[in-house]
């Protein structure tokens, strides 16, 4: 299955079609599950494009997608950097509602984070599913420690450049499963930027759900820019992806 992130921390001039204001979301949305998404991940933003986890603009973004799509998934961000602090962060996705009440279905808590676990909490007494987002080995540890692998919706392998040290794509993705171990949870595996796609096929191979999209990359295996979400989208579920991606495809910044 495919998860599709449309738009991530990007600045709205990256690229022509990244989706920003809740139409936009809600139409790209719209076109990325008629074309296989099973789930969208988003990052809301306010008025100026900028990320946020203000209940009015994350709300107002799950409320125009469930416009024109609703019965899709809907998964948004809750990364460091979109709120000013830690308390800020805990305390506007406190606002947040239920998501039969216009809250999302669930999000992503990287677990590296701090306030990580006191986040996934709050998360779960509003109902809202969690996404445990785990990037390195250690964070797969300290994961494993607590008891919220019985009690996410799914963990989220993140093969993002520079961040498993002595490693990166596949063999970065393969130590941090390893340090998961079992995992009682969907696993869902991703790279970003130049591993996008090598990490995408592996995961395909090795039967785990993937996501792709406009946060994580640009660019399709040939290096050529995506025209929007959906070509992404198309391309991943291309039987065997054609040409096998041997080596990192540049993401221009």
């Amino acid at each position: 299955m495919i998860q599709a992130c449309l738009n991530g921390d990007r600045h709205p001039r990256a690229h022509p079609r990244l989706p920003v204001s809740p139409d936009a979301v809600a139409r790209a949305t719209r076109a990325v599950v008629e074309t296989g998404a099973f789930m969208v991940h988003v990052h809301p933003r306010d008025e100026h494009g900028q990320e946020s986890l203000a209940v009015e603009h994350v709300v107002g973004t799950v409320r125009a997608i469930r416009s024109l799509v609703p019965d899709v998934g809907i998964s948004v961000s809750t990364r460091d950097g979109i709120a000013t602090d830690e308390r800020a962060k805990l305390s506007q996705v406190s606002a947040w509602p239920a998501p039969e009440q216009g809250g999302p279905d669930c999000a992503n808590v990287n677990w590296h984070e701090p306030g990580a676990v006191r986040l996934a909490g709050i998360l779960r007494a509003r109902g809202i599913g969690v996404e445990a987002g785990i990037w390195t080995p250690h964070s797969a540890t300290a994961f494993v420690s607590t008891n919220w692998p019985w009690q996410v919706e799914r963990v989220l392998v993140e093969v993002i450049p520079g961040h498993t040290r002595g490693s990166d794509g596949a063999w970065a993705a393969e130590r941090i499963l390893a340090a998961l171990g079992m995992s009682p949870a969907p696993v869902l595996v991703h790279g970003e930027q130049a591993w996008a796609w090598p990490v995408l096929r592996w995961a395909q191979r090795s039967g785990y759900d993937v996501r792709i999209g406009l946060e994580d990359t640009l660019v399709l295996p040939t290096g050529r820019e995506a025209h929007d979400n959906t070509e992404l989208v198309a391309e991943a579920l291309k039987t065997g992806g054609g040409a096998p991606t041997q080596w990192p495809v540049p993401d221009p910044l």
